[in-house]
Order: structure tokens, then sequence, then C-alpha cells
């Protein structure tokens, strides 16, 4: 028997995201006029697709919605064709503003919202299928522990020209339990944002949008899971993800690699002490020029990395500022060190992830990866 490991796995069951106190939210009872699910729709020179996204929501199973689209000033005509529907469907709400950006537009939506107790997500450019509402819904209705549920998603964009965002759908629909989704939070976004449906007490509680010089949508899934928020994804393909050139990820400073690590480091630094592992050393996989880049917002948010691991025999045995530059096969003790990898190439994050539980690792607790 190995008593080191079976006391790790106790540690588990103490300390790692598996199973910190799970809140359990309570059914709300709303009067008959009040819809169950508010739609929050931010609108910006989408007149060539919103149509289509509204009329996505218009044809779900369930009737029992609100879909409030926030137009955020555009020059296109998008706010005359949706108000075209909406007369046709008192259940649109068409809501015009000044541009201010997509935090304002979205925050001013939930904002106008009636008292739902369920929120959804739906971008301009994109289609939920027709079961989407019923089944995220009934998923929160039968798992009083999620504050939250996404879905699998089909990329509807060029899978040649935007092949790095078809490789992102595909790495988004491989984590589909809320455990998969906390352990995977600090690599990138695994929850497509646009599909996500939410309790709203979760907001009233944890916030909405935050303005600034971040992904809005990242910061505040980061935000809501360090709060003990459980998102879980109902394992059905619910909504078609399109990838117009005008999207802000592909445009905005605010979604650059950079920005994306400065904003996920202080959650990471809080994510090591909430399991417990504040006091032991830091140290980096990736002893490379990016991968140090990458870590430099945790060293400045927790604490100077102790030293590196890399694969490459040119680095081993190196000293970097100071610090040395180890081999897979000569790591730190686990109980005095925490790993993370901010190793960016393709695949590396799963070779690293099955190597250092290999040596007997648990990520959440003695390794995360971040990259």
């Amino acid at each position: 028997m190995n008593l080191w490991h079976d006391k790790k796995k106790a540690a588990v069951t103490r300390l790692s995201i598996h199973s910190q106190p799970v809140t359990r939210y309570t059914s709300v009872t709303i009067s008959c006029q009040v819809p169950q699910i508010s739609i929050i729709m931010p609108c910006y020179n989408a007149r060539s697709t919103v149509a289509r996204a509204v009329m996505s929501i218009v044809n779900q199973t369930i009737s029992d919605w609100e879909l409030i689209v926030v137009d955020d000033g555009s020059t296109d005509g998008s706010a005359e064709l949706i108000k075209k529907i909406a007369q046709t469907d008192s259940r649109i709400r068409l809501i015009q503003r000044d541009h201010r950006g997509v935090v304002a537009a979205s925050n001013h939506g939930f904002s106008m919202a009636q008292p739902t107790p369920l929120i959804a997500r739906m971008d301009a450019d994109d289609v939920s299928h027709p079961s989407r509402l019923a089944r995220q819904s009934h998923a929160l209705a039968n798992h009083p522990e999620l504050g939250g549920v996404s879905c699998l998603v089909r990329f509807a964009g060029d899978h040649e020209t935007a092949a790095g965002y078809a490789h992102h759908v595909q790495w988004t629909n491989r984590h589909v339990s809320a455990e998969a989704v906390a352990l995977n939070r600090f690599i990138d976004l695994p929850v497509p944002h646009p599909t996500l449906m939410y309790r709203r007490e979760v907001v009233e509680h944890w916030g909405g949008y935050r303005d600034g010089d971040f992904p809005e949508d990242y910061e505040m899934f980061l935000r809501w899971l360090a709060g003990r928020v459980r998102i879980g994804k109902v394992n059905e393909t619910l909504y078609d993800w399109y990838d117009p050139p005008t999207r802000l990820s592909r445009n905005d400073p605010r979604y650059d690699m950079m920005a994306f690590h400065q904003c996920k480091a202080p959650y990471l630094a809080q994510a090591i002490h909430d399991s417990g592992c504040s006091h032991r050393a830091l140290w980096i996989a990736g002893a490379g020029r990016p991968a140090r880049k990458c870590a430099n917002p945790l060293e400045q948010s927790w604490k100077p990395a102790s030293g590196f691991i890399d694969v490459d025999p040119r680095k081993i045995g190196r000293m970097l500022h100071g610090r040395p530059v180890v081999a897979m096969t000569a790591l730190p003790p686990i109980n005095q060190s925490v790993i993370v990898s901010y190793v960016g190439s393709r695949g590396a994050g799963d070779r690293i992830r099955d190597a250092l539980k290999a040596s007997g690792r648990i990520e959440g607790i003695d390794f995360w990866i971040a990259a």
C-alpha cells in the first residue's frame, strides 16, 4: 500500500476544488407574469446575422422566456431590423443606446430584465439549437449544486482559415463536468461564454461584467469560480458558434495572450492558497522565454519562482536569473512545491499533465496547467 498516495487522496477530499463546500440553490417562486428565462443579446452592427440569432430563440421548444436585445449604437440598420421582428413577438424587447461596448451593453441588458430566476447569454451572430433553453433550464432544475450550465458547441466557421479557433472549440467540448471545467479554467475559458445559462442569484452575489484591460467574460467566470460557483455543461451540442471577422477576440487588445495571463494570475494565486499550498515553492514548467513571460504575472501576484522545469537538454542544468532549470526526472519534492505549466505548444499541456500525475502529483493541489 502506498501510504503517501493514500494521504494525498485524503487531501483531495479536504482541499481540492473537487470537493469545496457546495452551494445548493433553491427554487424561486415568481408571478405568472414573469417568464422563467431572460436571454441577453448584445448587438452591434450585426444586421447580416441578428435575425437568424433572434429567430433561433423564437423557435425554442419552450416559450417561457424573454429576449432582451441591446443594440449598442449600431449604424448598419440592425436596430430597425430587430424592431420589425419584435413587433411580431411581444417576448422580444429592443433596447437602444449609444455605443459603449459589450460590457456596458451586457450589464444594461441584465438590469433591464424582469426578475427571472435564470439568465442566458446569446451572441447576435450565433444560433441556439431549438432545445437549448429547455435542456439547460432542466439541468439547473435537476442540479441545485450548479450555479450555471453551458453546453457543447458546433464550430460554424471555416475550419481551414480558422483552424486555431476550431481547435479551441474542440478543446472546450472536452470539458463537460463541473470538476473538469474548474481544473482547466486557467488554460483558457472552457465554457463558450454565449452558451452560458446561470442563476440570477449568482450575478447578484458575485457581480456581473467588469470593464477593464482584460477579457470581461473570462474575468467574470474566474471570479465566480473563485467564489465556489460550480459551472457544468449539458453534454449535448446545443449551439452553433460562428467566427466573424469582427469578433472582439480577433481584434481587441483586451483579448490578447498576455491580457489573459494578467487576468488569470491573481485568481490562480488564490486557488493555490485555497488548496492549502501557498507555503510551498513555485516551480514553472517551461524555461523558454514565452513560458517565462506568461508566468511573470503569477510571480508578481504570488511569489517568484524557485526554478524551472524543461525537457530541452540545452536548457537543463542552466541557471536563469539565479534559478535552476531541471529535467522532468529531477522534480522538486511533492510536498514542498507547486508546479504551474506555461508550455503553450499544442498537446504539451496534456503530456505535462500525464507526466506530473505519473510522478504522484494531484492536479489542483500539486500542479496546475495554465497554458
